[in-house]
């Protein structure tokens, strides 16, 4: 099965053959556990790691319906960020000043978290902790690069976690096109996602938990895992899924899957590399209505991915979905619009999957200690550092400690479920249009589209 996923993305078809190839049992059925975890990805196999650090003794069972790292654990853009779905003033709306403050530091926090347990698990994920750089191209970016950055100002997050630059110092960054300035801050790091959560498994592994493979989960209960073929028993069960929450009979609209795509270049000579910068390998982005980023992987490519395919109704995923070729035709023009050097470089990879997206745009972690069911998502696609953080967390809610991380305001928030259908799929569909279609508009005009500003008060943002 691993070797079939090379397919699914740059990432797991250069991951080395150790890393790749794995003879993990299927589970059939019945099986007791002290705590059972539904998802092999980020979150699951953070949550189990860090039980086992803390208490060895425990029986931790991981189980996944495709292979441990099969979902954007082993697809995304490569951003280990302090990002969080919701802004700032966002969180401190729902709760207070100091508690989205706190969230923000452990965040930040999260992405050294990683590089640490990278280099106590002896993990190469390719970890390169360069920033990122969000471009300012046009009047409507810079008056959103303005109000966010009066935002961190007032939460007194300048200049160490964010840094106006003007164009003279963006560029010195990276030589994009039509650039008026950025914002910048150092915390992220670009990594090689699919080295990581395989790597994060064999961790799991080595300090004793199980994963099940190609063992799909039908529904989770208090005090059960129901598969196809066998009944998991434990008396802390965890939910992992993210964007594949919809396929559990009791968890339809909890989560709604968004896709995210993304292309890769063939690896780019030296000398065109000095004309695009990414010297220390940030990540970059822009202040476009509907998400682009980027990263220089460490083989010298540019990975480039964005938002804009359909959802599709009934919160249906399947992996006909992972690829579009309009979206990729427009990734690939709006790379080349950036930097034209790479007019005539090659596209060798182009993938993508679902994320998981709350109503409210707000991510979670939570055990309920009634039903012991517990879970962490909702990332929105900012899940590579904050999977870690929801992780720990939730190991920690999971052993009754009561710590700093448990404390945070996303601990135990209960995020609105999503509208039933059809209602869903008009929803979703008209804020992507609303945000697609915002962005030549801007582009023409330098100023803010109105069909934009509509659609942004229902993300959260």
């Amino acid at each position: 099965m691993t070797d079939d996923c090379k397919d699914l993305s740059l990432w797991w078809d250069s991951l080395p053959d150790d890393l790749r190839h794995s003879d993990r049992p299927v589970l059939s059925g019945q099986l007791s556990a002290d705590v059972a975890i539904v998802g092999a990805g980020y979150s699951g196999l953070w949550t189990a790691y860090y039980l086992l650090k803390q208490q060895p003794d425990l029986k931790v069972v991981v189980l996944d319906a495709h292979v441990a790292g099969f979902g954007a654990s082993g697809r995304n853009g490569g951003w280990c960020s302090a990002l969080f779905p919701a802004s700032i003033d966002a969180v401190a709306a729902r709760s207070s000043r100091e508690q989205a403050l706190a969230l923000h530091e452990h965040l930040v926090d999260a992405v050294d978290e990683v590089d640490r347990v990278l280099h106590t698990e002896d993990i190469d994920a390719d970890f390169a902790k360069g920033g990122t750089v969000t471009l300012i191209r046009s009047q409507a970016q810079a008056d959103r690069a303005a109000e966010e950055l009066a935002t961190a100002e007032d939460f007194g997050l300048t200049p160490h976690h964010t840094r106006p630059l003007d164009a003279t110092q963006a560029l010195s960054h990276l030589r994009a096109t039509d650039v008026q300035g950025a914002l910048f801050t150092p915390d992220c790091a670009a990594i090689h996602p699919a080295k990581l959560v395989r790597g994060l498994a064999l961790a799991v592994e080595r300090l004793g938990g199980i994963i099940y493979e190609l063992s799909p989960v039908l529904d989770i209960k208090p005090g059960a895992i129901e598969g196809d073929g066998f009944t998991v028993r434990a008396p802390i069960v965890v939910r992992a899924t993210e964007g594949y929450t919809p396929s559990l009979r009791s968890f339809k609209r909890q989560l709604t899957p968004v896709y995210s795509l993304v292309t890769a270049t063939e690896p780019i000579p030296d000398a065109m590399w000095d004309e695009i910068g990414l010297k220390e390998r940030e990540t970059f982005g822009d202040f476009r209505r509907l998400l682009i980023y980027g990263q220089r992987t460490a083989d010298n490519r540019i990975v480039f991915g964005g938002r804009g395919a359909p959802y599709h109704f009934g919160s249906r995923v399947a992996p006909a979905f992972d690829r579009d070729n309009a979206i990729f035709a427009e990734l690939e023009r709006s790379l080349v619009e950036l930097f034209p050097v790479l007019q005539r470089t090659k596209i060798t990879h182009r993938w993508g999957g679902p994320l998981g997206v709350p109503r409210d745009w707000f991510a979670s972690v939570s055990l309920d200690p009634t039903t012991g069911v517990g879970t962490t998502g909702g990332y929105v696609g900012d899940g590579v550092g904050a999977s870690n953080l929801g992780g720990r967390t939730l190991a920690d809610l999971i052993l009754s400690q009561s710590t700093p991380r448990t404390q945070l305001p996303w601990v135990n928030h209960t995020s609105p479920k999503w509208e039933p259908e059809p209602l869903r799929w008009i929803g979703v569909n008209a804020g992507l249009v609303a945000m697609s279609t915002s962005d030549p508009i801007e582009a023409r005009t330098g100023k803010q589209a109105w069909r934009a500003q509509i659609a942004s008060r229902f993300t959260g943002h």
